[in-house]
């Protein structure tokens, strides 16, 4: 694995990369699905917590939990293409050369995980940049050694947990955005 980011290595071989492509695909899998769960129950206790009636006054939380799901949802599509990884590294370690996938199949597989991965990552930061402008407003906008009565003015907990949320995320994309490409570029080389 230590050869996987250095420039100066030659192609791998099968069995290489299958090790390799296995170990990730494992690693890559267990905290995609932990910070995706973490995230995913954290999403529901901040969607769950809001007042409906309040959606009108609260339109940036909306449009961020709206992209956080989507994020997560991109999560849960990585979560099983680790799965095809690991599948796909078994493939590579079968006797029978017939059955080894080829190449082309490979980076193909590969660009996609690396595509799914920087889509939710974009998702995600433009969600906790949403987040993170609303809980800021409130923040300034409640003035300062007041009582203040209104809900909507209080930065509560779940706004803060709807950050830790998206920056979960972001975490689970960048894991995946650099195991793909790592592979990828392991793969390509010339």
């Amino acid at each position: 694995m230590a050869n996987l980011f250095n420039k100066n290595s030659e192609l791998p071989t099968k069995r290489e990369f299958a090790g390799n492509l296995q170990i990730i695909s494992r690693i890559s899998y267990w905290i995609h699905l932990l910070l995706g769960t973490a995230s995913g129950i954290t999403l529901l206790l901040v969607s769950f917590s809001r007042s409906f009636a309040d959606v009108s006054r609260s339109i940036f939380f909306s449009i961020s939990i709206f992209l956080a799901i989507a994020a997560l949802i991109l999560v849960g599509f990585r979560v099983y293409w680790a799965l095809r990884y690991t599948r796909m590294a078994k493939q590579l370690q079968q006797p029978n050369p017939n059955l080894h996938p080829k190449r082309e199949e490979i980076i193909r597989v590969l660009r996609i995980g690396l595509i799914v991965s920087l889509a939710g990552l974009v998702l995600a930061f433009v969600a906790s940049e949403i987040t993170t402008v609303a809980v800021l407003a409130k923040a300034i906008a409640q003035p300062q050694g007041v009582a203040v009565y209104d809900p909507e003015k209080i930065v509560r907990q779940m706004d803060l947990l709807l950050i830790l949320a998206d920056v979960n995320l972001i975490g689970a994309h960048i894991l995946g955005s650099v195991a793909s490409l790592g592979l990828l570029n392991w793969i390509t080389k010339e």
